[in-house]
């Protein structure tokens, strides 16, 4: 739900694309934006995008189970958009028309700020629980196929 309307009620032309940028990254990633756990626990995917894009590691957001059966270079702008598209602020969300351009690679790719309070031990934490989500360490060099795994469910 775009923030906008969650905090204020407040549905804009751009709710939709912020919609649009969640779902993307639920699909890249193979997990749902929140996970259902305590307050304490809690998980939220479009959190920990924008931290592993901090760190340079945005390539950790993409589901293990597809192995190396991708195209890097589509998935990093699939993900970078979907990251624009998720922007807090309406007005700067990208249009939907803008967004199929970036997606199809005839326009680049706007600069996203990264969030300057985002710390060393968030990252720690938020990977901890995103490991737990997968049942797996994001980091081994041995990756589970989607067959023997089986979906990812919320």
């Amino acid at each position: 739900m775009a923030p906008e309307y969650a905090m204020r009620g407040y549905l804009t032309d751009k709710a939709d694309v912020y919609s649009f940028g969640i779902l993307v990254l639920e699909i890249a990633s193979g997990t749902n934006n929140s996970g259902y756990r305590s307050k304490e626990e809690s998980f939220y995917l479009l959190d920990w995008a924008h931290l592993l894009k901090e760190q340079g590691n945005l390539m950790d957001l993409v589901d293990p189970r597809l192995g190396s059966d991708f195209n890097k270079e589509e998935m990093m702008r699939t993900i970078n958009v979907a990251l624009l598209c998720c922007n807090a602020t309406s007005t700067i969300r990208p249009t939907m028309s803008s967004v199929v351009s970036m997606l199809e690679g005839r326009a680049a790719i706007q600069i996203l700020v990264s969030d300057p309070n985002a710390s060393n031990n968030e990252m720690d934490a938020m990977g901890k629980h995103f490991e737990s989500i997968l049942g797996m360490n994001t980091s081994e060099s041995q990756i589970q196929t989607a067959s023997s795994q089986g979906p990812l469910t919320g």
